[in-house]
């Protein structure tokens, strides 16, 4: 196995050994802390131009299957963990991580610090940095400026580079060997003729598959769109309710999304998630800023101010709305215990709301599942409005 490094922008150096794919790719350096779905993340497109260092101790032992990806393909510009398992022992695997990386000419690197690694990124924020593998780690310099070059993701508008070219519809349902107590759902695929099934426009900023199989198994028809599609080409679907994806870089960069959000907002109800959360703050004329490391990994408590439950969250996210930019009628759901960072916004009178987290739970615990049914109350609400009209 070859030498591998990865340089950051201040001049640090972590050494390691390669696998997967051999070159140098440069990125953000984050950090995850979830245990487990090291390849629901790898293909993540909220992961795009962004290198992964993984704080569980071991990655690889179940190895990769063509039933668990989120997306077509490996978006996560390298991978970093402490160690690669030499074996996979799964019934599931049908490739080893080291090889789906680099049948996808993915970089990635194991027997490094990542303590040390992690405990920088915490202290001093996520960092543009390079990994490298092969022979091109062999000049750490050239290596150290290919990171400060790079721009970074501020003012970075990545939507476009993940999203669908046209629009298609999705079908697919979850596996209810996996999502066992949907069964107790009474809004279900099944209880809908093809006619009565309510018509969900979904924005693709980068959504993942999970997401799509839970809005189909609730009952509904998605219609699938690019992050470009304007307002009006979105009414033309006639939806019975919009929902705005999650996806990378900087929110603030992605102005006609905006744009388009702020013209859809009380036509029908809208359900945002991740990006599309922090789209929808910026519609309704709030801020976003830049967190410092940013929340990613599947055990993050969030609050419900409103009746104090609290639930443990997926997240994947480096920037976040801004309080105290919001109007006055927009309630904040929900908030982070660990930094009290906005996680849900809610506005009544235009019958919409949105969470900074995952809900879909790919991977991750459960805890959030309700929130599609609370999307369906309100679009059946609205349905049975103009039905009644």
């Amino acid at each position: 196995m070859a030498k591998a490094l990865i340089a950051l922008e201040d001049g640090s150096l972590y050494e390691g050994i390669g696998f997967g794919a051999e070159g140098a790719t440069v990125g953000e350096v984050v950090f995850t802390t979830s245990m487990t779905g090291y390849q629901e993340t790898l293909t993540d497109p909220s992961y795009h131009r962004q290198i992964i260092v993984s704080t569980a101790t071991q990655i690889g032992n179940v190895g990769t299957n063509g039933d668990d990806p989120e997306s077509a393909r490996i978006w996560a510009a390298g991978f970093v963990v402490r160690a690669l398992s030499p074996i996979v022992s799964n019934y599931r695997a049908r490739e080893s991580l080291s090889d789906y990386l680099k049948n996808q000419s993915v970089v990635g690197i194991t027997e490094v610090e990542t303590r040390a690694l992690v405990r920088k990124l915490r202290t001093g924020g996520v960092m543009r940095g390079v990994i490298a593998h092969g022979e091109a780690a062999d000049d750490s310099e050239a290596l150290i400026a290919m990171a400060r070059a790079w721009p970074g993701m501020d003012n970075l508008d990545l939507a476009k580079e993940v999203t669908c070219a046209v629009p298609y519809a999705w079908d697919e349902r979850l596996d209810p060997a996996w999502y066992p107590t949907l069964n107790r759902n009474p809004a279900r695929a099944d209880d809908f003729g093809s006619d009565a099934r309510p018509h969900i426009v979904a924005y693709d900023f980068g959504i993942k598959r999970n997401i799509l199989r839970h809005l189909v198994d609730r009952g509904c028809r998605v219609t699938v769109v690019p992050a470009t599609t304007t307002a009006a080409e979105t009414l033309a679907f006639a939806p019975d309710g919009i929902f705005l994806s999650n996806g990378p870089g900087d929110p603030a960069a992605v102005t006609y999304a905006i744009e388009a959000i702020r013209e859809l907002a009380g036509k029908v109800p809208m359900f945002g998630i991740c990006l599309g959360h922090q789209l929808l703050g910026l519609a309704l004329g709030g801020e976003t800023h830049k967190l410092l490391f940013g929340h990613r990994g599947a055990n993050q408590p969030v609050i419900d101010p409103g009746t104090g439950a609290v639930s443990i969250t997926v997240h994947n996210h480096g920037f976040a709305v801004s309080a105290g930019t919001l109007p006055d009628d927009v309630i904040v759901s929900r908030v982070n215990l660990n930094d009290d960072c906005i996680e849900g916004l809610r506005c009544d009178r235009l019958n919409l709301f949105s969470v900074q987290y995952h809900p879909e739970a790919a991977p991750g615990p459960h805890d959030a599942l309700g929130l599609f049914d609370e999307f369906m109350s309100l679009v059946a609400a609205r349905t049975a409005q103009s039905s009644a009209s």
